[in-house]
């Protein structure tokens, strides 16, 4: 019986791909669970559409994989079909290794960033379905000595981008985030065994870096989405000092493992709760804790869970003023001690750079057959970080 299902997916239509081992991938339990890992974390706070999960992100950065090495092939790139089918697990499992809310816990609540978990999951998806996916992991690592195969799943300009713009504009509403990614596909090369855009797609490179700028200045880094966050990282903090000092909160034994992990120690401890923890997790024991005894973790969750997040101010000196002002005011109407308020009251720097060199190159194929990097042909790209100060304190009656 044919395994090969059709997705219908909101953005790209029907959907279906050309190897078995991608839907026995999908259909790992492993994979599954990625429907309960939400995309963008609590932008849903500010966009009440975006409540889409990495299940579908993977999906779609995999069917414009399919399109892009298509597109290849039929300019006469040599992509063989163990290299095909390599390239598009490597980006249905590039997220496989995201615990809950995504980003946003990343370094909270495991301390390991999630692509070194996903390498690890490779390796066991890989013996449950009898499939040698060592071609996937170099691939996904960039030690393949094609280059640009890593370069479509993790590069300037990937698959990879290129859906989670167009998902997460579809989903939140935001037109700014609109890119030509077809367009964008359709003008890709190779030369030299690396990813290049054909000079006529500049101006969708453009509008491309464009997209992502503005994305994350209005949507990733919008200051009352980064509030939900910061309260989400203090909740979990403060679970953790609990549950180290003995004191009962609602937790599953899987989320309780990491409230109480302080090294990763034995991977495959790590692993089986890892692979059993996600977002209801968390949302359970915020939804359990609103009349917990603890006052910080008791308001921090209950204000968490009905929307009565941090206010958040542009930093100037004199916003900073009255940031201390609050806390020393907060923390003396609830009879709080230092370390205490400062769950309550948080700084925190955001940066981008639109066009950041450090992370690779996008590569034009001019007319002339002569491959340039993007910022010597369009020399008034911004390489300079843009930055941008909050603070944040708790809503007073």
């Amino acid at each position: 019986m044919s395994l090969r299902k059709i997705f219908n997916d909101p953005i790209y239509g029907l959907i279906r791909f050309p190897f078995d081992s991608i839907y026995e991938v999908i259909d790992h339990p492993w994979f599954q669970r990625l429907r309960r890992i939400s995309q963008q974390a609590l932008s849903h706070y500010v966009y009440p559409g975006a409540v889409h999960n990495r299940f579908q992100h993977a999906v779609g950065a995999t069917h414009l994989m399919c399109r892009a090495l298509d597109t290849l092939r039929s300019k006469g790139v040599d992509i063989s079909d163990q290299e095909y089918e390599a390239a598009c697990l490597a980006i249905l499992l590039h997220d496989i290794g995201h615990g809950p809310f995504s980003h946003a816990l990343e370094h909270t609540l495991t301390g390991i960033d999630h692509e070194k978990i996903s390498l690890l999951l490779m390796g066991h998806i890989g013996k449950d379905i009898h499939r040698d996916l060592s071609l996937v992991r170099d691939i996904f690592e960039g030690t393949y000595h094609r280059p640009f195969f890593h370069q479509l799943v993790s590069g300037q300009i990937d698959v990879d981008r290129m859906d989670y713009l167009t998902r997460d504009s579809f989903f939140s509403g935001v037109a700014e985030g609109i890119i030509g990614y077809d367009r964008i596909i359709l003008m890709m090369h190779v030369s030299d065994n690396r990813l290049v855009i054909e000079e006529k797609g500049r101006y969708s490179v453009e509008k491309f870096l464009m997209a992502r700028r503005l994305m994350y200045w209005q949507v990733y880094l919008h200051k009352t989405v980064i509030s939900a966050e910061v309260m989400l990282i203090s909740v979990l903090k403060r679970a953790r000092y609990l549950v180290k000092k003995g004191v009962d909160i609602p937790s599953s034994a899987e989320l309780n493992y990491f409230l109480n992990l302080d090294e990763p120690g034995d991977e495959s401890a790590f692993l089986s709760h890892f692979v059993r923890l996600d977002d209801m997790d968390i949302l359970w024991m915020i939804k359990k804790s609103t009349d917990h005894e603890d006052f910080v973790f008791r308001r921090l969750c209950s204000d968490l869970l009905h929307r009565r997040l941090f206010k958040v101010k542009i930093w100037s000196s004199e916003a900073e003023a009255d940031f201390l002002n609050r806390k020393e005011a907060f923390s003396n109407k609830h009879g709080l001690e230092a370390d205490e308020t400062e769950y309550f009251f948080e700084s925190k720097k955001e940066v981008i750079r639109s066009y950041d060199t450090s992370q690779g190159h996008i590569d034009l194929l001019l007319k002339s057959g002569e491959v340039k990097h993007w910022h010597e042909v369009v020399p008034g790209i911004s390489e300079n970080d843009e930055e941008q100060s909050f603070l944040f304190y708790p809503r007073e009656s």
